[in-house]
């Protein structure tokens, strides 16, 4: 028998399998704090819309995880993301390796390790073999990356969808 903290976690991967932020965000709890190397720490709603924007915008997506392991304080896992990078047109395969705090069933704290100069020569080629692990390519990521979600949050808030979805 499973850790039921294993079961959170399977739970949120099948469902960005199948593409379903909403089911994803519906593990999250309201203030969920996430990290990674490309949108940096996003904390409640700014979590859950990255993953609705991520999701919406997915392209030739596949996604496996495995090396899925929780106690009663969190767990952690691994994952590969593979999608084509609009931007460039160029395909991405993202391993990434996730840690979990996760309290009363819900995830608190969700933070996505990757190598930045690999995932940069990926998307955007020669440039990023060259600058990919600079911090000024890091920067630049981060900043398109908060950017896109910020519009997509203003574009869902003309929309009257701003959050509503999450607790369902």
């Amino acid at each position: 028998m499973s850790h039921p903290n294993v079961d959170v976690i399977t739970r949120f991967y099948q469902a960005f399998q199948r593409l379903d932020a909403e089911e994803m965000a519906r593990c999250y709890a309201p203030d969920v704090r996430f990290s990674d190397p490309a949108f940096g720490t996003l904390i409640g709603n700014d979590a859950a819309d990255m993953w609705r924007m991520l999701t919406t915008r997915a392209k030739n997506f596949s996604l496996t995880f495995d090396d899925v392991h929780a106690d009663a304080n969190g767990g952690s896992a691994n994952w590969v993301a593979t999608y084509l990078f609009s931007q460039t047109g160029r395909t991405v395969v993202n391993r990434i390796h996730a840690s979990f705090v996760i309290r009363d069933g819900l995830i608190v704290e969700h933070h996505d390790h990757f190598d930045m100069w690999r995932w940069s020569s990926q998307a955007l080629g020669f440039k990023g073999i060259l600058i990919g692990w600079t911090p000024l390519l890091k920067n630049a990521v981060h900043k398109q990356a908060r950017s896109g979600l910020r519009q997509f949050q203003a574009a869902r808030a003309s929309d009257g969808l701003h959050g509503v979805e999450a607790r369902g």
